[in-house]
């Protein structure tokens, strides 16, 4: 089952009594079962209609024990397992028999960053349509998404301010889904987000400061990017949103740098590398200032920095290695 499947059925109630939820978009999974629960759980019996378990510490006969209660002055309880990668393998065989008849009165929900489709237990699954995977977005897909949720606010997003919340944002869907909250609210009764709505919004947010940081460094402002990074790195989530923003803003510049040697038009550039024309002319003259050596040593070191605030490094000592190999000319 794909994600919009999954969304629809549940819009229209229609909701099957065991679902699987996976993939590397957890911000897009977690969203999904919590959406799931507010639909068939009512606040007011939560405590007697909603369980959740963790795959680690429980087993098979607690799932099947709690999903063969019946729901209490409600049509369905909710059983959500979470983590439940971490359900070893004679549990997973053990809930086959559930899985072939599960308890109509009960949505028993699995919630996964990642499985083992080999497993007879997801084939299973596969075949009865009951897994979901969230892939992880592509950067061609964030504009979309953007329009997207605008659209669920009841408003329209102009084509170019939605690459520029995805420019500022990077691929983080919960930076975005903010973002677009806000701007709803910002518009007020008006139809249609604008360049300059995003501009007043997220000039003070934390990723207007990524999206003048990208600059600096686009420009090889060393000056302008230490200032822009020493704002940022006071917000202690920052540095994971920032190696996101950074990598796709450079990717873009190496796409276009690529086309211009080349002497591909400027409107084919925009078309392929999916830049907004708005911006095209700005990221042309950060392009030109690295050749194609400098792009793949870049990417090295966005790599090592990303590794490196994965295993506990410290961030400003990172980042500020980064931005002088950048910055600075050989």
């Amino acid at each position: 089952m794909k994600p919009e499947d999954l969304e629809r059925s549940v819009s229209k109630g229609e909701i099957a009594p065991l679902y699987f939820i996976y993939g590397e978009e957890e911000f897009l999974a977690d969203r999904a079962v919590s959406r799931l629960v507010e639909k068939l759980v009512s606040p007011d019996f939560k405590d007697f209609n909603f369980t959740t378990l963790y795959g680690k510490e429980c087993k098979a006969e607690q799932i099947v024990d709690n999903a063969m209660t019946l729901p209490m002055f409600a049509d369905r309880r909710v059983i959500l397992v979470k983590r439940a990668e971490e359900l070893q393998a004679e549990q997973l065989e053990q809930l086959m028999a559930y899985v072939s008849s599960p308890s109509p009165l009960t949505c028993l929900i699995f919630l996964a960053s990642k499985i083992d489709q080999r497993r007879k237990f997801f084939l299973e699954l596969k075949k009865s349509d009951l897994l979901v995977e969230f892939k992880k977005m592509k950067d061609d897909q964030l504009p979309g998404f953007v329009r997207r949720e605008s659209e669920s606010h009841g408003k329209r997003i102009d084509p170019a301010a939605a690459d520029f919340l995805v420019y500022c944002c990077g691929n983080s869907l919960r930076e975005i889904v903010s973002q677009v909250e806000k701007l709803s609210s910002y518009v007020g009764t008006r139809g249609m987000i604008s360049v300059d709505d995003v501009k007043a919004i997220v000039s003070d947010t934390k990723t207007d400061t990524v999206f003048e940081l990208a600059n600096a460094l686009g420009v090889r402002s060393l000056e302008k990017g230490a200032r822009q990074l020493q704002m940022l790195l006071r917000d202690a989530d920052a540095p994971y949103m920032l190696v996101g923003a950074l990598a796709r803003h450079f990717r873009q510049l190496c796409m276009i740098r690529e086309l211009l040697d080349k002497k591909v038009s400027h409107d084919e550039i925009s078309r392929k590398v999916k830049v907004n024309p708005y911006f095209l002319k700005g990221m042309i003259s950060q392009a030109q200032k690295f050749v194609m050596a400098e792009y793949r040593k870049i990417f090295v070191l966005l790599h090592e920095a990303d590794m490196g605030l994965k295993s506990g490094g410290k961030p400003a000592t990172l980042f500020d290695m980064l931005l002088f190999s950048i910055c600075l000319k050989k």
